[in-house]
């Protein structure tokens, strides 16, 4: 221990010696570090926002689209609808492992409040939309199934729909238009926010299917269904009910192609989570290289060193020192050089990932394992590049060494 502590000593005494040149070379992993961990930062980040997003579509969520074919080797919506409310009833009777179901039938409009007008999707969907969604009201209350019986013109608003149309306003129980048919308002959603591809959420006016369907669209079919499964363990399962029951209600033979799509909210994670998780390894990956440029620039200054201190090394070893004592010294600096920069390359990197936190409004999320992996590596770099030099300094002959100028 007590020899370890006097390489030490010796060894910040040496990278004192040259302030300036030990400086510049601890430069390359402090920007390395720095950027390595902001970049880690920007990646986990976006995932945690890109989950956040997709949990907001719902717990357990499974979306079921009609209309499906093969043509030519490739899986293509055809625009026919080949799921009907019977479907639904069934799989809602049928299918253990589903908890909730609602039909879903979509439509733009343009919904009117007086002088105020905002365009925007109108989804009408069953009374068990909010359990599949996970999507509370805010203010009022949900239609009711007689509303949906009886293809009531009754109607719930997004908040954006809702601030865009009142300005400010309680709408609960106001009259708006859409598509010139009367509409009256019973409640108000809560905020969602965005969603994976960007689009608000929150930009959407909700009414009973029927009512849709008949009123706005004309039409007896649905575009489509939601379900949800009874956990999140049982999403697979509920994906195999709802598959196999839909299949024999619409008499496909056994090989033949699903009339149907079913895509699942594991599914939507895993594409999602496998993208950011690309970007941020490629990011890391980019700043790492500076990190791989500042351990070649101590692997340079260390070789400069061994030459300008062939002398001390001479006289060191012809005293008594062994060339593992050299070897470890010239280690120690390296060592001491990496370590310094990564330091500060550490506290650099959560100053920028806040900064871009705070500046660009970037998701920022840097976790205590990516900071001590990132200092663990500039270490690691130091001891990799400083090796070699260190090696060679351990070769010299001390005759050689001691007749050097």
């Amino acid at each position: 221990m007590l020899k370890f502590l006097t390489i030490l000593k010796v060894a910040l005494k040496a990278i004192g010696r040259n302030k300036l040149r030990s400086a510049l070379t601890a430069l390359g992993i402090i920007i390395g570090v720095a950027c390595v961990i902001a970049m880690i930062a920007v990646g986990q980040g976006s995932q945690a926002a890109i989950q956040a997003q997709i949990t907001s579509l719902g717990t357990n969520f499974l979306m079921i689209f009609p209309g499906v074919a093969t043509q030519s080797g490739a899986r293509i919506f055809t625009g026919q609808s080949t799921i009907t409310d019977d479907d639904v009833d069934a799989v809602r009777a049928e299918c253990p492992a589903v908890a909730y179901v609602t039909p879903v039938s979509r439509s733009a409009a343009q919904v009117v409040n007086g002088s105020l007008n905002w365009g925007t999707q109108v989804q009408g969907v069953g009374v068990e939309w909010p359990f599949v969604r996970s999507w509370n009201v805010e203010k009022g209350a949900f239609f009711s199934d007689s509303d949906v019986r009886a293809a009531s013109k009754v109607c719930l608003l997004g908040s954006t729909v809702a601030n865009s149309l009142f300005e400010g306003q309680d709408p609960v129980g106001q009259m708006v238009r859409i598509k010139n048919f009367p509409f009256r308002v019973v409640g108000v959603l809560e905020t969602k926010g965005g969603n994976t591809m960007g689009q608000d959420q929150d930009d959407v006016v909700i009414a009973p299917y029927t009512t849709v369907m008949r009123v706005l669209k004309k039409t007896s079919k649905i575009d489509m269904f939601m379900a949800s499964a009874v956990s999140r363990a049982a999403v697979d399962e509920a994906q195999k009910e709802i598959e196999a029951l839909l299949r024999q209600r619409h008499r496909l033979a056994p090989g033949q192609d699903s009339d149907f799509m079913i895509r699942s909210q594991q599914e939507i994670a895993q594409t999602a989570d496998q993208t950011s998780h690309t970007l941020s390894v490629l990011l890391a990956s980019a700043a790492s290289i500076s990190l791989l440029v500042g351990g070649i620039g101590i692997m340079n200054i260390m070789l400069v060193s061994v030459t300008e201190r062939t002398r001390e090394i001479g006289i060191r070893m012809a005293i008594g020192a062994k060339s593992r004592d050299v070897l470890t010294q010239f280690l120690v600096e390296a060592l001491t050089l990496s370590a310094a920069g990564g330091g500060i390359g550490v506290l650099l990197g959560i100053a920028a990932s806040r900064t871009l936190a705070w500046k660009a409004g970037w998701p920022i999320l840097l976790s205590p394992a990516a900071v001590v992996l990132a200092f663990g590596f500039s270490a690691a770099i130091g001891i990799f590049f400083g090796f070699y030099p260190a090696r060679k300094a351990s070769r010299l002959d001390p005759i050689e060494a001691l007749r050097y100028e």
